[in-house]
């Protein structure tokens, strides 16, 4: 890592790989093949040394984790030889879980490591290049979860922890002069509430230095500054006498806090000052932390619902979705960093993975991705056409091969010859009980719309999900919300039947009118709900900043359905179709 950060360079280098996208495909598909060659995946597949697209595709299967799976089991159980890959793994990511119910185990290596730098330092590039940084500091939430070690050896933890613990994370933010404000003490405690006050109240000692304000999803950040309109008074009494509050039990986080809390009363009344002259915490960021330049994180797919509330805090500080990838690897670069969060492109980087893409026209939905019938066709990364939609196909250098990643993308353009993505939706279908095909972004529509009687009332949606009740008869749709205050009724039963009209699938309309799926339900939650969700999951290895709410909480799902059903304070039943 250069002692200096080049923007210019960097954004040169990016030019040149996506001029020739192409080849810079062929030759990683190439380095992949090769590098892997002896593990046990591929030979049993036959390429017998070729690395050409056509073979490739030919010869080795398009695959979920499912199918992986067994290969997996064999590197967490320490079974010699290569197995997926020809060096071996000696690190796992774990997904967040949020979406099966249960983590996921991908293999990690240094490479992967190595990309996501790539990653960070491009889009870093762009947006300084439009937003410049100099000598800042960074209020970054971010929490390095607990590791483990497998039966065989393997270490694992969450993506996302892998990556701060890296020395290239740490050198990479320091070259880019935004280094996290908080001790190192504090990323990684055992205790993310604890983590979590004292990032906030590192961020106010600093507060005159930070310049950018990030975490890995929105709505992290949301929830944060939701924490901090509860905790600001003690903080500032933290600031004042420049002793950590007694909630603080973790020793190495007193410790790492004492070195930088000092008594201040000046600052303390400055805060409190601002803090009691907002007016329901509208431009609270801006006022508290003056010199923050923009606020960062994934702000896509199933983010969007949190933009709102995080502008009402962000006032005019423009909003910058971070870049495009998953636990399995990434994909591509937000280079349009002063394009609004709901616009956002994402530009695929040639050299990082090998992407195959398939249409969807081409794709079955009657059957599921898990179990696929027929093997679609996929198209090459440079074969992709303006306007359609795609689900994404990654191979990458940790041991994932024409893997599924279950997420569509819609080509919005190109940027020199490599595409520029539109991230739509993830494929699975989360609401379906006849012949009715809902996706997660039909959710997040339908509650849009019904939130917006909300305002009627000066009412918000902090958070939802839903429930496919196969209990009734016939099945039925029910969604729960947790408001933040109380609704009357009668709001409360447009909601509902706004909720059922918004699903505008015909296979739902039409399911609904002969009765083939019953009414919707809505389902309100007690105040503080989803924290409880957000707790179980971090009981369960889980970190803040990996953290998404499941959309969708299934059968099998059984902790967090229990939390929310154990929860509800009022249930109303659709009449949109009588």
């Amino acid at each position: 890592m250069e002692k200096t950060f080049d923007s210019e360079k960097l954004i040169q280098e990016f030019e040149s790989l996506t001029k020739d996208a192409k080849r810079v495909q062929l030759e990683t598909l190439n380095k992949i093949l090769k590098e892997n060659c002896e593990a046990e995946y591929l030979k049993k597949y036959g390429l017998d040394g070729r690395t050409d697209p056509r073979t490739y595709s030919s010869c080795v299967p398009l695959v979920t984790h499912k199918d992986l799976e067994p290969y997996i089991q064999k590197i967490a159980d320490g079974v010699p030889g290569s197995v997926l890959t020809g060096k071996p793994i000696t690190t796992f990511s774990l997904s967040s879980g949020t979406t099966q119910g249960k983590p996921k185990f991908v293999p990690f290596n240094d490479e992967l490591t190595e990309t996501t730098m790539q990653i960070f330092q491009t889009s870093f590039a762009f947006r300084n290049r439009a937003f410049p940084i100099e000598n800042g500091k960074a209020l970054n939430f971010i929490y390095g979860g607990k590791q483990f070690t497998t039966k065989g050896g393997v270490i694992a933890a969450t993506a996302t922890t892998n990556v701060y613990r890296s020395e290239q994370f740490k050198k990479t933010m320091k070259a880019i002069q935004t280094p996290s404000c908080s001790p190192d003490e504090v990323i990684f405690g055992p205790d993310f509430q604890q983590s979590l006050y004292c990032h906030l109240l590192s961020g106010l000692i600093f507060h005159e230095d930070i310049h950018v304000i990030s975490s890995s999803f929105a709505n992290s950040i949301v929830h944060s500054f939701r924490t901090f309109e509860l905790v600001w008074e003690d903080l500032c009494t933290d600031l004042r006498t420049g002793v950590l509050s007694s909630r603080i039990t973790v020793p190495s986080i007193r410790t790492a806090m004492a070195k930088i809390l000092k008594p201040n009363p000046k600052l303390a009344d400055k805060i409190h000052k601002k803090c009691s002259g907002l007016i329901d915490w509208y431009g609270l960021i801006p006022e508290i932390f003056p010199s923050t330049k923009y606020i960062y994180g994934i702000m896509t797919g199933s983010m969007e619902p949190y933009l709102k509330k995080l502008r009402h805090y962000a006032r005019e500080v423009p909003l910058q979705s971070a870049d495009y990838g998953s636990s399995e690897g990434w994909i591509a670069v937000n280079v349009n960093p002063t394009l609004p969060p709901e616009m956002t492109i994402f530009t695929v980087l040639p050299n990082i993975g090998y992407y195959e893409f398939i249409p969807l026209r081409e794709i079955n939905t009657d059957v599921d991705a898990n179990s696929i019938s027929v093997e679609p066709e996929s198209v090459g990364l440079t074969e992709v056409k303006e306007g359609e939609e795609y689900e994404v196909v990654l191979t990458n250098f940790a041991g994932l091969y024409r893997y599924r990643l279950g997420d569509v993308v819609k080509v919005a353009g190109f940027h020199n010859s490599a595409p520029k993505l539109q991230f739509i939706c993830r494929r699975n279908l989360i609401l379906t009980i006849n012949i009715d095909k809902n996706t997660e972004k039909d959710l997040q529509l339908s509650v849009e719309a019904a939130a917006k009687l909300l305002t009627s009332e000066k009412l918000e949606v902090l958070d939802f999900t839903s429930h496919v009740d196969h209990s009734s008869e016939p099945g039925r749709y029910v969604i729960f919300w947790e408001v933040n205050g109380k609704a009357s009724d009668e709001l409360l039963k447009q909601c509902c039947n706004c909720l059922d009209a918004s699903f505008i699938d015909a296979g739902y309309v039409g399911s609904r009118k002969t009765m083939a799926i019953g009414p919707l339900e809505l389902r309100v939650l007690s105040k503080g709900t989803f924290q409880k969700i957000l707790d179980h999951y971090v009981q369960q290895g889980s970190v803040l900043n990996q953290f998404k709410t499941p959309r969708c909480v299934g059968a099998t799902n059984k902790g967090v359905l229990e939390i929310l059903c154990n929860n509800v304070v009022k249930s109303y039943i659709s009449t949109a179709f009588d």
